[in-house]
């Protein structure tokens, strides 16, 4: 039996990179899976066919985290499709470079209302859910090293994800007498599309390596490991923590 058998999980921004691994990994752990996208649905329904390939089911649900809405339709999905929901992955996220004098407030709102608003507000819904039927749960949170590292060009991303951090050490004291635990995952560098202009430019790819000590990117499969194991049994104890997985990055790092 997987570490999640019988259980179902929402992940959002499930149609790529790190959202996809996850699902693949939670469908193989033995989790339903609700694959929540936006745009192309293509990468959605490769998703999908990894989770039954996997031997599990899922639903794909067209969803956008920014409104509320979108958000309830999502989660209601969920229960229509599986009778219950106990796992919610926020992973979508969005980054826009610009130097701190050239941030255009539209930049600005669309990146928090991606990284922050959405994570916010599924939480609520998905906690509200779980309180009316007097479940557990469990949250994972796809931030950032960036929650806590310094990232010039990239402001409005690292205080998306530092509200990330906040929110997720404040619900954990909130929701931590009605059993549902809370943690983000802190991924540095891996091989997701949102990277694909850093991996292609040698330059950067060799500076970047020297900062790594493990001398490589992560998979997404570094990071669904880790993602398992917080939102299963195993992690029953665990919650208001950030787990960082980069390699040694944040160790070991400094600007160019």
């Amino acid at each position: 039996m997987g570490h999640l058998e019988n259980k179902v999980a929402l992940i959002t921004g499930a149609g790529s990179g790190i959202g996809q691994g996850i699902a693949k990994k939670f469908a193989e752990e033995g989790a339903k899976v609700v694959i929540d996208y936006i745009g192309q649905p293509q990468g959605a329904d490769d998703t999908l066919h990894m989770v039954k390939n996997a031997g599990s089911s899922g639903i794909i649900v067209e969803a956008d985290v920014t409104r509320a809405s979108d958000i309830k339709k999502v989660i209601d999905a969920a229960y229509e499709a599986f009778g219950e929901l106990s796992i919610l992955v926020n992973n979508a996220g969005i980054e826009k470079k610009a130097r701190f004098t050239e941030v255009a407030e539209a930049d600005y709102e669309q990146v928090l209302a991606v990284n922050l608003k959405g994570p916010f507000f599924l939480t609520q819904y998905f906690v509200q859910r779980l309180l009316a039927a007097k479940r557990s749960g469990r949250i994972v949170n796809i931030s950032s090293v960036h929650e806590d590292m310094a990232f010039p060009g990239f402001s409005t991303y690292c205080i998306s994800k530092g509200g990330m951090r906040m929110l997720m050490r404040n619900l954990s004291v909130e929701l931590g007498p009605h059993n549902i635990t809370i943690n983000n995952i802190a991924p540095g560098a891996i091989e997701t599309p949102i990277n694909r202009k850093l991996m292609e430019d040698s330059g950067k790819m060799k500076a970047l390596l020297q900062n790594i000590p493990l001398n490589r990117l992560g998979m997404p499969e570094d990071v669904a490991d880790l993602a398992v194991f917080l939102a299963s049994d195993k992690s029953s104890y665990i919650t208001g923590s950030t787990y960082v997985i980069d390699g040694g990055l944040m160790r070991n790092y400094h600007e160019q």
